[in-house]
């Protein structure tokens, strides 16, 4: 189970929720869905909008919205890089100069809102992830290409990697501040100097923890293999996916926020 401050994404977190009752297929449609439309949001009080329905999701499916903050945890280096770049590199109105670059409030505009965008990217996913185990997104992804695999396209293969990527994301971190800590007890410094000082003192994180990833996967490959596992081919399932009313609904009226947000964000911009 995933906690607060600790590493939310790839995590799931079994309750007994409308939404973890959910398709999965449903889902997965409607989180690219959002994914989508978060990229042609372009207002400040839309993206307000579709927190405040994250909010609303993470209540309704008793996700502590902390777990879903945290998940965006990992891409905040990226966030703060971004928003730097943006900040310093629109032209417009001259807001302040700092070691020779010009900081504009058209540029403070557009990080904050590029800012929000991924932080909505990564919590929405996290929480399809939350809501949702690995073997549920697999047989999702599965269904969803099933028709792809008319024309070749290996689907049940393609979903387990992905389903196999998926989980191991929070081991992977978990594993990483494993061996930090390890060489912290070590006289390890990862905290003073400049960049690239910083940057040299994790070559020694690196290198165990790409030994462990390969030893996992030949593990995890060998596992798979002592238990005839030999693809998707003339396999079933345990629980079969059905599709029922309540996942059309969910999907109509997903339909109908996101309309309504997008819409009178256009319409507001007039």
């Amino acid at each position: 189970m995933a906690r607060a401050g600790k590493v939310a994404f790839g995590q799931f977190i079994p309750a007994d929720t409308p939404v973890h009752a959910l398709d999965p297929r449903a889902k997965i449609i409607m989180a690219t869905a959002v994914i989508v439309l978060l990229f042609v949001t372009r207002s400040a009080a839309a993206f307000l909008l579709w927190l405040l329905l994250l909010l609303f999701l993470s209540r309704l499916s008793k996700i502590p919205a902390r777990t879903l903050f945290s998940s965006a945890k990992p891409v905040l280096i990226l966030i703060i890089f971004t928003s730097l770049l943006h900040i310093f590199a629109t032209p417009g109105e001259l807001l302040f100069r700092i070691f020779g670059l010009s900081a504009t409030k058209e540029g403070l505009k557009l990080a904050f809102l590029i800012s929000l965008r991924l932080a909505l990217l990564v919590m929405y996913a996290s929480l399809l992830t939350l809501t949702t185990s690995p073997a549920r997104i697999s047989d999702g992804l599965e269904g969803l290409m099933s028709p792809l695999a008319r024309i070749g396209v290996p689907a049940h293969d393609i979903a387990m990697m992905i389903t196999i990527a998926l989980r191991f994301i929070p081991t992977l971190f978990e594993e990483t501040s494993r061996i930090i800590k390890a060489q912290k007890s070590r006289g390890a410094d990862f905290e003073t100097g400049g960049p690239i000082k910083r940057a040299r003192a994790y070559i020694p994180v690196l290198v165990p923890l790409f030994v462990i990833i390969f030893r996992r996967a030949e593990n995890l490959a060998v596992a798979m293999e002592a238990r005839g596992y030999n693809g998707g081919s003339g396999r079933t399932k345990l629980k079969p996916l059905r599709w029922r009313r309540s996942d059309s609904a969910a999907i109509a009226l997903l339909s109908a926020l996101s309309a309504l947000i997008i819409f009178g964000e256009r319409f507001l911009a007039k």
